[in-house]
């Protein structure tokens, strides 16, 4: 996550628009990071390395985006 929001289980991924293209599969605050990261599936086409998405925390779209696991 670049902003602020831990992405649960079910939560909706969306692109910029607010285009539904994934959910979220789990995710939590990781200690040893201090920030809070998660896993889901999202369209391929979202699925390069830095893409920005969006995660429906609460009704608010959370800036996040694609990284390598293990999680940087």
């Amino acid at each position: 996550m670049i902003e602020k929001g831990i992405p649960r289980h079910d939560y909706p991924v969306t692109d910029i628009t607010g285009k539904t293209i994934g959910k979220i599969t789990s995710g939590t605050q990781s200690p040893s990071l201090s920030k809070a990261i998660g896993m889901g599936y999202i369209d391929t086409a979202y699925s390069a390395l830095d893409t920005e998405l969006f995660v429906k925390v609460r009704d608010k779209s959370v800036k996040a985006k694609v990284v390598k696991i293990p999680f940087q």
